[in-house]
């Protein structure tokens, strides 16, 4: 089968950084689903495990952990889907990825396509679904059926994919006051238009301006950015009792003091946690992404795509890798189908 990965760990405009290459084509067992993929997304997660470093694969790397596509073989023991059926997911870190003509993906992780999104717009989704549901309403405790509505939360680098998702579960559904941060005129107007209340730049002092938004703090953190950048600044405004909520792990110590007399709350999200430590969690992903597909179809939440790059190949990854490097993407980048 087709595939797209690599060898060596190279800057994204070196000649090797990505590969047009004939694979084997996965077999399923277990649980397991073999899916004909037929569109995928792009991540910063993929540009990290992409970055260069003196390391050489014996075999090939493929990344990718944002999909849809079509149920083509299921494993003896899997119970959730058939052949035939339209699904989206995002995978799991330890296997190849779904830069791939088939992938080969556990059930638990997998949800049904919502009905009224094409495989491109489906695919955008995913890992940008699970990881705002869980950093919003189990790691934020937020309440999910609008208990906490009228409260606060600031989205730090709201523009982006997960940040996009959050702006839509934290408005449209825990009825929460949004103040998003972006920098550009594209990407504020982007948050404004998925629900964000009010728009403030990361770039400028970012306390004086949720001043002018008649805020002094806030009830909820969620940061989407360099977390050694906001740290300080997130423990200033946040509210006594609140809750923060970080995706990027930290390069440096902080004084976590900051939040002692608040009894504020620091907590962490990551994607692939279930996977790393076998936790029984792993099911969790299946019921929520079906629960995304059913807001879809409802009206309630929208696809993130923003731009579609043509076919998955060397070419058009490359492409998708360098803009999400520039730091300068909205939404999220899909590749559809094989040239």
């Amino acid at each position: 089968m087709k595939a797209v990965g690599f060898y060596r760990y190279l800057p994204i405009d070196h000649p090797e950084s990505m590969l047009d290459l004939e694979v084997e084509q996965p077999v399923p067992s277990g649980r397991e689903l073999l899916v004909r993929v037929r569109a995928v997304a792009v991540n910063p997660l993929d540009c990290e495990m992409r970055a260069p470093r003196d390391e050489i694969e014996a075999a090939p790397r493929i990344l990718g952990w944002d999909a849809a596509g079509v149920v083509e073989a299921v494993g003896p023991q899997c119970t959730l889907f058939k052949p035939g059926d339209a699904v989206f997911y995002a995978g799991n870190p330890s296997r190849p990825g779904c830069n791939s003509e088939y992938q080969v993906v556990d059930e638990r992780v997998v949800g049904r396509k919502p009905d009224r999104l094409g495989f491109s717009e489906a695919a955008a989704l995913p890992l940008a679904s699970i990881t705002a549901y869980e950093a919003l309403f189990d790691r934020l405790a937020i309440a999910p059926t609008g208990a906490h509505s009228g409260k606060s939360i600031l989205i730090i680098g709201a523009a982006g994919g997960v940040g996009s998702m959050a702006i839509q579960l934290a408005r449209r559904i825990a009825h929460l006051r949004v103040i998003a941060t972006a920098s550009r005129p594209l990407s504020r107007e982007w948050c404004l238009h998925l629900g964000a209340d009010a728009v403030i730049d990361h770039s400028r002092h970012i306390e004086t301006q949720l001043r002018e938004q008649d805020l002094e703090a806030v009830d909820y953190i969620l940061c989407l950015s360099q977390t050694d950048r906001y740290f300080e600044t997130m423990a200033a405004l946040i509210r006594p009792l609140g809750r923060i909520c970080a995706v990027a792990e930290t390069k440096r110590a902080h004084n976590l003091n900051l939040l002692n007399h608040k009894s504020a709350t620091l907590v962490w999200e990551s994607l692939f946690t279930p996977f790393l430590y076998r936790m029984p969690e792993l099911g969790a992903h299946h019921h929520l992404l079906d629960a995304i597909a059913d807001r879809v179809d409802q009206g309630t939440i929208e696809s993130t795509m923003t731009d579609s790059l043509g076919p998955l190949n060397a070419a058009n990854l490359k492409r998708a890798h360098a803009e999400i490097e520039s730091g300068r993407t909205v939404g999220k980048l899909v590749l559809e189908g094989y040239a």
